[in-house]
């Protein structure tokens, strides 16, 4: 099973369509080619490096909540 995570665009190379996107403190590259009208601020599914979806900031962090309890450990 592979997941999409929701990471906020901190930066964009126009010239590669290349992002730095931010995951919860984590920083990592995402091509930017299936959703080239993706800007700075916007929160984006990526999955395999890839951006491919455009979230509104609201499902984003409702997405990000149910990763975090799912992936929560019981005591």
């Amino acid at each position: 099973m592979c997941l999409g995570v929701p990471g906020k665009v901190i930066k964009i190379d126009q010239e590669t369509q290349m992002a730095e996107v931010d995951f919860e403190g984590t920083t990592r590259t995402a091509g930017l080619h299936i959703v080239p009208e993706a800007k700075v601020g916007d929160y984006v599914i990526v999955h395999a490096g890839f951006a491919i979806r455009i979230l509104n900031e609201e499902e984003a962090k409702e997405t990000l909540k149910l990763l975090e309890e799912f992936f929560e450990v019981p005591e």
